[in-house]
């Protein structure tokens, strides 16, 4: 055999005698068994209960009571007080503008010296009156003697009774020069000046009251139904259906609340804006722990709502499609559940039904989820 084929032979020999000893002589490799991964998804336990729903609004505080100061009589102002200033504080009672009397005053004695001498001419004629009486029982004078007396006296009782008006109108003529505060509360505007002529029924000022203040509160047709307030319940409210208001305000960095109460509502729903308006009273009673509620400061309110039963809160990133959540069994197994919605609030939702206490909601934002999918729960709050 040449060696041109022996030598081919012999290295391909040599190849699968090389091939068969690796095959013998290789590795055993130990069989792994393939484990199954769980998705962790976040979980918190419910509890279902009683609550008040809220509604939220917002208003400008307003004066419960503003009044116009008008003058009731004419004359110089001669002395006015150091709270007639815009912004000024004044007392129940307390004395804010006189205006010169001397004028009155002297109207007064007028009247006074009137009514005197009708008075006087009163008695003379009550006298004659009597006398001719007597004198007619006694057939001494005539029938029409008579009538004529009692005309004088009728005409002087007349005079009489217009003297003591007269007297009665310029003394009231002269208390209206001095002008006093109805009420304990704040200066608006003022519009005069001591020295100035005031007019009847000029222009004084502008006052209002700050024992109590007053927010109109806008609240949606559509959470109407969450209120515990009746429609044809419009107007002042009875005492035993008014609704309790939170009312929060900022002054500076710092946020303060109040208490108050919706005590009354308008009667009608604004065209435009589709809102019932309510209106909130609070008492305006500052203290060390919170300055008074100031005119003019728009505020935040929190109005409690009627009462519901057996409910459950959620966030919003709880629910799914369809009003589902995803609830995780015993088995740790996910499955959906439809639920009855009542109302969405902000970055919450309030169940109505088909959640009870105790069940796990899944709060996860899984991609792709399978009805009975098995997971991994992490509990991330509990929340009644």
């Amino acid at each position: 055999m040449s060696k041109k084929i022996l030598y081919p032979l012999l290295v391909f020999a040599l190849a699968v005698l090389a091939a068969i000893i690796l095959l013998f002589t290789r590795p055993q490799l130990a069989a792994d068994t393939t484990q199954r991964v769980l998705s962790n998804v976040r979980v918190m336990n419910v509890t279902a209960g009683n609550e008040y729903l809220q509604i939220k609004s917002q208003g400008t505080v307003q004066p419960r009571t503003e009044s116009q100061l008008i003058s009731e009589v004419s004359g110089p102002v001669v002395e006015l007080s150091a709270a007639m200033v815009s912004g000024g504080s004044f007392t129940a009672g307390e004395l804010l503008l006189r205006i010169d009397p001397v004028d009155y005053e002297a109207a007064v004695s007028r009247r006074k010296a009137a009514l005197d001498r009708a008075a006087v001419e009163l008695e003379h004629a009550m006298d004659e009156l009597h006398r001719f009486e007597k004198l007619q029982s006694q057939k001494l004078a005539s029938q029409s003697q008579l009538d004529d007396v009692r005309r004088s006296s009728r005409v002087a009782k007349a005079n009489y009774d217009e003297a003591t008006i007269d007297l009665e109108s310029a003394e009231r003529d002269l208390q209206r020069t001095a002008i006093y505060a109805p009420f304990s509360g704040r200066v608006r505007e003022e519009h005069v000046d001591v020295g100035q002529f005031v007019s009847r029924g000029g222009d004084i000022g502008t006052i209002y009251a700050t024992d109590y203040v007053e927010i109109r509160l806008p609240v949606a047709s559509s959470q109407l139904r969450y209120l515990d307030l009746s429609l044809d319940e419009q107007g002042q409210l009875l005492p035993e259906r008014t609704v309790n208001v939170t009312i929060t305000g900022t002054y500076g960095d710092v946020e303060f609340s109040w208490v108050g109460k919706i005590v009354r509502t308008e009667a009608e729903i604004d065209a435009r804006t589709r809102m019932l308006y309510g209106v909130a009273m609070v008492e305006n009673r500052p203290d060390d722990s919170q300055p008074p509620l100031l005119v003019g400061l728009y505020v935040n309110a929190s109005i409690q709502g009627r009462e519901v039963q057996n409910v459950v809160r959620l966030p919003r990133s709880a629910m799914r499609d369809d009003s589902q959540v995803l609830v995780v069994a015993e088995d740790n197994r996910l499955h959906f559940r439809k639920v009855e919605v009542l109302r969405i609030e902000h970055d919450e939702v309030v169940i109505q039904e088909g959640l009870e206490s105790g069940e796990r909601v899944c709060l996860s934002p899984l991609q792709a989820v399978v009805d009975g999918m098995e997971v991994n729960p992490v509990i991330a709050s509990e929340k009644g």
